[in-house]
């Protein structure tokens, strides 16, 4: 198997053993992307010179006899909201289209500490604000499997990446379901952890309260592994949770004998939701349930009311974090004839129409006289989906949705309608919500040939049984669309 192709693990493997150079898995890697990339547009970036540096320092770590770590070789893809220390980070904006970071996020430091070999930035919705990744100031990026389609978003640029080929592991951010919901339309794995889990410093903010950096991968076990090699403290961060992380692999092939899983009535039979992608879910359902596992139907009610409180709480806090692009310290200027004229002229070219409805969308529901009715409001429902979470894993180990209403749709396909866009975060945005873990899983095709995903979700800190039940899901899968 070409290591375009290959899982990460074996990647690794065969680099610290010393069989295979991580400079010519890389080189195989860049010449996949510049086979392809031309026509889907996953990268914003591609970093070759800095790649095939780090590259030979694995190789000279392995000659040397020193292990370069977990992930050794492996070429790993990151969103453009990642800081990464010289290198261009543009969240997909004109107004930050110049800038470069004189730092590293976090997960970038840990990762090369891992062994893992940066490739480049990918494209994505301008500030992580979409569905499509086509709220890009750099274009659409088209979805591997028909070009014609989106590869959902924002994180689409490295789920197209991981699906394509151009690298094993990408890393994503999830809002409401930014890597999710483009994991499944892609055909791949994609995980969004319990807030606090993996540290946001060094991530270009979207919304502080929701927003999570998490994996894409080809397999679940490459998914945990990369999480574990990111997860952990991070004092950079005063939301990092202070205990040690739970292990994504550690109960990997355990089976799921004997555990309780809930399949979300609100999350599967919701208006909107396709018959095929409801007939995935309970087939995902009836296989663990073949497997050993007690499956039945669970109610979390607050859950219909999750995409109204997103959508109050992420532009309110869009707002403010979005505030501090001005013009007046990094990123784009545009001259005007005093300090106010320059506000405006700065932010009017430099924000796309998406970002721009979102700040507007925040500022008024944060404004005098609104605040209580709708900001207030939606803390309120956010913290009843909490509570019916909680209830339901008083019962339940695991629980199990769809990931998105459709597989993936045709580009240009609902630009003009933002509601039907934001309709397609419906199953995601609950759980970013309750800052609890979950994940997509590929589970075959739908009758058009494009991937379905089903979504587990678990309690806060729940990674390991989680992952646990991914494993047996994804050996279950029905033959699909996987990498192209």
């Amino acid at each position: 198997m070409s290591a375009a192709l290959s899982p990460a693990a074996d990647i690794a493997a065969a680099v610290r053993s010393g069989q295979r150079r991580a400079a010519d898995i890389l080189e195989e890697h860049l010449d996949a992307i510049a086979a392809r990339d031309g026509e889907i547009h996953a990268f914003n970036h591609v970093m070759t010179a800095a790649a095939q540096a780090d590259a030979a320092a694995v190789d000279s770590a392995v000659a040397a006899g020193r292990d370069p770590g977990p992930l050794a070789g492996v070429p790993v893809a990151l969103k453009d909201n990642l800081c990464t220390r010289g290198v261009p980070t543009t969240c997909s904006s004109k107004i930050l289209e110049s800038w470069l970071p004189p730092y590293d996020a976090t997960v970038v430091t840990r990762l090369r500490q891992a062994g893992a070999i940066l490739v480049g930035k990918t494209n994505l919705d301008e500030f992580a604000m979409g569905s499509s990744t086509e709220n890009s100031a750099n274009g659409p990026t088209h979805n591997p499997h028909d070009l014609a389609r989106v590869p959902g978003g924002s994180s689409g640029g490295s789920a197209a990446a991981v699906a394509a080929g151009f690298a094993p592991l990408a890393l994503g951010s999830d809002t409401g379901g930014s890597i999710r919901q483009p994991a499944a339309f892609c055909g791949v794995v994609g995980v969004k952890p319990t807030y606090g889990l993996v540290s946001r410093y060094g991530l270009v903010a979207f919304a502080s309260s929701l927003d999570q950096i998490g994996p894409f991968a080809r397999t679940v076990a490459d998914a945990a592994a990369l999480l574990d090699a990111m997860s952990g403290h991070d004092p950079c961060d005063s939301t990092s949770l202070p205990e040690d992380p739970p292990s994504a692999q550690a109960r990997l092939g355990q089976g799921v004998d004997g555990l309780r899983v809930g399949v979300i009535t609100e999350l599967t039979t919701a208006e909107g939701i396709d018959a095929e992608v409801v007939g995935r879910v309970r087939q995902a359902a009836d296989a663990l349930a073949a497997a050993g596992a007690k499956v039945e139907d669970v109610s979390v009610p607050a859950a219909v009311y999750g995409l109204s409180a997103y959508y109050l709480i992420a532009p309110a806090e869009a707002s403010s974090n979005l505030a501090r692009y001005d013009g007046v310290r990094y990123g784009l200027r545009v001259p005007g004839a005093d300090i106010t004229e320059m506000y405006g002229k700065t932010r009017a070219q430099g924000f796309g129409a998406e970002v721009k409805r979102r700040i507007m969308l925040g500022t008024y529901a944060l404004s005098a006289g609104y605040y209580d009715a709708y900001y207030g409001q939606a803390q309120r429902v956010r913290t009843l989906i909490i509570a019916d979470f909680d209830a339901a894993y008083a019962t339940f180990d695991v629980l199990l949705s769809a990931t998105t209403p459709t597989t993936a749709f045709e580009l240009g396909a609902k630009t003009a309608d933002p509601l039907s866009m934001y309709l397609s975060d419906l199953c995601t945005i609950p759980s970013n919500l309750a800052g609890h873990p979950a994940m997509t899983v590929p589970f075959g095709t739908g009758a058009d040939g494009m991937p379905i995903g089903v979504q587990l979700l678990a309690p806060a800190l729940g990674e390991t049984v989680m992952f646990q039940v991914a494993a047996a899901l994804e050996a279950a899968a029905p033959a699909g669309a996987g990498a192209r």
